[in-house]
């Protein structure tokens, strides 16, 4: 990690509250030897955590983030609006955790504060629709019908497990909707039961199977899963390595662009980053580098 003068630490009060104290105590002796000065705070929602996002988020010079991504969601919607941007360094203490993975942060929180502090700076793309922002990925259909069936209570037992055992009861409900799709001055027409553009690598902790993914390319990643069958989402979803070639697909539709324009019939719940507050049509840009993140050595 370089040299920081000034960083604030914020954490999710009410993520994993019974072992808070061991949390903090596996993290921030180990970053605080590397900064100046330290600022800890505590948050119980997400109106709390972007208010102190906005502001500190000019005055420091990194920003460590101990939380879920719903947490980091929260936080990167009020930080991409800044003019002044902070480094942000991610701290897995969710269920999930999808973006940390993708910079290969390890899940153990205190092997995860040492491997920060000697991160290096990576600049990442962000993705926008209309004023609000996304790192890991939007989505339509499927996608948006699991984290509609999560358990709240199986969620907090059983962690991960509960969006493997969402995504199994919803996949039999899976309702196809035709789209109108136009990607940097292209138009695509088809039926689906779901589309993801993706920014992030990783969703519900498993691998997208595609390995020219790159958060940092300057453009999003198009996935359409088509209404045939559910074979592919399956494989997808279970898969422990990423396929080489993206040519055999036979259910899933790959591309990527700089400006997509979604249309849906009928009209489809938004996903962004496990948020769904949005309807479509969407029209979602990049924004290349906007934000810098401390990634693994």
């Amino acid at each position: 990690m370089p040299g920081y003068n000034k960083a604030l630490f914020l954490y999710n009060g009410n993520a994993g509250a019974a072992n808070i104290e061991q949390k903090l105590s596996e993290t921030l002796p180990v970053l605080a030897q590397t900064i100046k000065e330290l600022i800890v705070i505590q948050t119980f929602s997400i109106e709390e955590a972007q208010e102190t996002c906005l502001h500190y988020g000019e005055q420091v010079d990194l920003l460590l983030i101990l939380g879920g991504d719903g947490t980091l969601h929260a936080c990167i919607n009020t930080i991409s609006r800044l003019d002044k941007r902070p480094v942000i360094g991610v701290l897995p203490g969710g269920t999930s955790n999808d973006f940390s993975r993708m910079m290969e942060i390890p899940q153990n929180l205190n092997q995860a504060a040492k491997t920060l502090v000697n991160g290096r700076e990576t600049p990442i793309d962000v993705g926008k629709l209309d004023e609000c922002y996304f790192l890991n990925f939007w989505g339509i259909g499927l996608v948006t019908e699991t984290s509609f069936n999560i358990d709240k209570n199986q969620k907090s037992r059983l962690g991960v497990l509960s969006y493997f055992i969402s995504a199994l009861k919803t996949i039999n409900q899976a309702d196809s909707f035709s789209f109108r799709m136009t990607i940097d001055g292209k138009v695509i027409e088809d039926e689906a039961i779901m589309i993801l553009v993706m920014n992030g690598k990783y969703l519900g902790t498993r691998q997208i199977p595609i390995e020219s993914i790159n958060a940092s390319d300057g453009q999003l990643d198009v996935l359409v899963i088509k209404n045939s069958n559910l074979t592919l989402f399956k494989e997808l979803m279970s898969v422990d390595q990423p396929w080489a070639e993206t040519d055999s697909f036979q259910e899933l539709a790959y591309t990527k662009g700089e400006h997509i324009e979604i249309t849906a019939s009928p009209q489809q719940e938004v996903d962004m980053d496990g948020e769904i507050n949005f309807k479509t049509p969407s029209s979602i840009e990049v924004l290349p580098n906007h934000l810098t993140f401390l990634h693994a050595q």
